[in-house]
């Protein structure tokens, strides 16, 4: 007589250690049915729930992911790390879920049983990024560079400012200057609060102190000092001090040498206080370093408009219209 025997079950961490082999390899599928295998054979193996979560929300079934790790939160004498762990993915599942606050609130649960938790931390600094909280997010960026044992103070200058930028939208004015400056105190070589201090000053028509503020930006960040040039010439404009023009732009040279747009505006300076030699020699000297440039080419045309006879003019003409083909070609 032949006797059946049943088939012996995989061991559960066998199939446990399969289906973690799955997920390195992007075997999603097989991951969720040996883990759902694992889970039928050992309802207390809580890190196969968790993974089954994980990989549910993941592969866009956020709602269940949630509902899975909800229903550990219920299980008696768990220990501190696979709280921390359960409380790390009920915080994704509701990122996930667009439900900021709640995880928000798995986040900071997370950090009561482990409070220099960095993902954590990193978790709550980018959601308040997201709500737009810049107290609390300088708050979270001021923790984690402690637990990183690392300064940046420009980053916790930046937030300073998104706050005065916040008061200024409800009309705060003082408000937004105290920020401003508190993030000059944090950073003093940080460009961004000049430029918001000196736009502040400019609308109280207190220009003087605009036009330093401005000053100050367009020194410490050359790249986006051409946001404040037509700004500084105006105002020196109408403090009747447009031939102090000249010498903000040399020592934007002088600081940064090669500077396009300012070598420009210099150039443009030079030519309206009739020093046309001056303004050619520096656009020919710009032309050597930046010799696609369309805004140097066009300087020039307008150099040579007094001195270059017609066809000089008609080939410079040329050139730029060769040069805005290729770039419209390239883009």
């Amino acid at each position: 007589m032949v006797f059946w025997r049943p088939r012996k079950q995989q061991r559960t961490e066998s199939l446990y250690t399969q289906a973690l082999n799955a997920v390195v390899h992007g075997d999603y599928a097989t991951a969720i049915t040996l883990l759902r295998r694992v889970v039928k054979q050992d309802t207390e193996h809580v890190d196969a729930y968790l993974q089954l979560g994980d990989i549910l929300r993941e592969q866009g079934n956020p709602q269940q992911a949630l509902k899975i790790h909800q229903s550990l939160t219920v299980r008696p004498d768990l220990s501190e790390r696979l709280q921390s762990d359960i409380h790390k993915s009920l915080a994704l599942d509701y990122h996930k879920l667009n439900q900021l606050t709640k995880a928000e609130g798995e986040a900071k649960r997370l950090l009561k049983l482990d409070h220099r938790n960095q993902w954590a931390v990193e978790f709550l600094l980018d959601i308040a990024v997201q709500k737009r909280e810049w107290a609390a997010a300088a708050k979270h960026a001021k923790t984690l560079q402690k637990i990183r044992n690392q300064q940046d103070p420009v980053q916790l200058a930046t937030f300073q400012v998104y706050e005065g930028l916040e008061d200024l939208d409800q009309g705060d004015r003082k408000g937004a200057e105290t920020h401003f400056k508190q993030a000059l105190k944090l950073a003093p070589e940080f460009g961004l609060p000049y430029k918001h201090l000196g736009d502040l000053y400019a609308e109280n028509r207190e220009l003087v102190k605009a036009i330093e503020m401005w000053e100050k930006f367009a020194l410490l960040d050359s790249a986006k000092a051409p946001q404040v040039f037509s700004k500084i010439e105006s105002a020196l404009f109408d403090l009747g001090r447009f031939s102090e023009v000249e010498k903000f732009y040399e020592r934007m040279l002088k600081k940064n040498a090669g500077h396009l747009e300012a070598t420009v505006r210099l150039a443009n300076v030079l030519e309206e206080k009739g020093q046309h030699e001056p303004a050619f020699h520096l656009i020919e000297d710009a032309l050597v370093r930046h010799s696609d440039s369309i805004i140097v080419k066009l300087m020039k045309l307008k150099l040579s408009l007094h001195q270059a006879p017609p066809h000089e003019l008609a080939h410079q003409i040329d050139e730029l219209m060769e040069s805005l083909t290729v770039q419209e070609t390239n883009e």
